[in-house]
């Protein structure tokens, strides 16, 4: 009686889990299929399956949002974004686990506590930084306040990560004539390796879709990331959403299939952080 009834638990948790998987890929299947119907299609029902498949809807919106130069944006700053964010958050963390000083220890104190600062309090001060230093509507500002946003992050993990390397390895590397750059860069950063895929993962994510900042820094529509071309489709009185699911479709895209290349690095990257340091 007890394998029955434990049998029909599984059963009954799979049951469950396939509609909670179901419930979750649900807006694909919004976005997807409204992505190629008529306007009027999409509002008279937007649940239903496509009567016409208008696959002109992604030429257009293709040409409209000036896709191609939206990619290209987006693709500038989340590389530089994310090559920097773990480059400079590797190097802190490295040096603040090595020199355990008093003033390192109150540096990452700093750095966690600005981890739960909301954003929007935050918004108007990095804006009077960002023109301050003259980098206001271009690339630059825009990369220097995702460093700023996401470091802490970073930071934070790396830290505990960098803590499960035997300081040993570095010693024989010395001895061997590295110094302590050519050491961290040749046999502490490769370590790193899962907490690094992890955090270019995640960083990449977060500033790929993010709308926000870029809105508040990006005026010219020349710099327009993928999130501010596909808000071009909304107005006041108007929403082309015949055009919007589209463009969305087309950014979304090539993010999801990174991720799909990268999850198992989330997975591996936080797992050795939480058990090892």
């Amino acid at each position: 009686m007890k394998a029955k009834s434990k049998g029909r638990l599984n059963i009954g948790i799979e049951v469950l889990m396939i509609l909670l998987a179901l419930l979750f890929l649900s807006p694909f299947y919004f976005l997807l299929a409204n992505s190629v119907k008529s306007f009027g299609e999409i509002l008279s029902n937007a649940a239903s399956w496509p009567q016409e498949f208008m696959w002109s809807n992604y030429t257009n919106a293709w040409k409209l949002a000036r896709f191609s130069e939206a990619f290209r944006n987006s693709l500038i700053v989340t590389i530089i974004s994310v090559v920097l964010i773990s480059l400079f958050s590797a190097m802190a963390a490295y040096r603040m686990v090595r020199a355990n000083t008093r003033f390192n220890q109150i540096l990452l104190l700093l750095f966690v506590a600005a981890m739960v600062v909301p954003f929007q309090t935050i918004m108007i001060p990095i804006l009077k930084v960002v023109n301050i230093l003259g980098v206001n509507n271009s690339f630059a500002g825009l990369i220097i306040s995702n460093l700023g946003l996401s470091i802490p992050m970073a930071i934070f993990l790396f830290h505990g990560f960098i803590k499960s390397v035997p300081l040993e390895i570095e010693e024989a590397a010395t001895v061997d004539g590295c110094n302590p750059i050519s050491a961290f860069f040749r046999i502490v950063l490769p370590l790193l390796k899962p907490m690094l895929m992890t955090i270019i993962v995640l960083n990449a994510l977060g500033i790929w879709n993010d709308y926000l900042l870029p809105s508040l820094i990006l005026q010219a529509p020349g710099l327009r990331t993928i999130p501010l071309a596909t808000f071009s489709f909304f107005g006041q009185y108007t929403k082309q959403w015949d055009m919007a699911l589209p463009a969305l479709t087309l950014g979304v895209a090539p993010i999801v299939i990174f991720y799909l290349f990268m999850q198992r690095y989330i997975v591996e990257g936080i797992a050795a952080g939480s058990v090892k340091g």
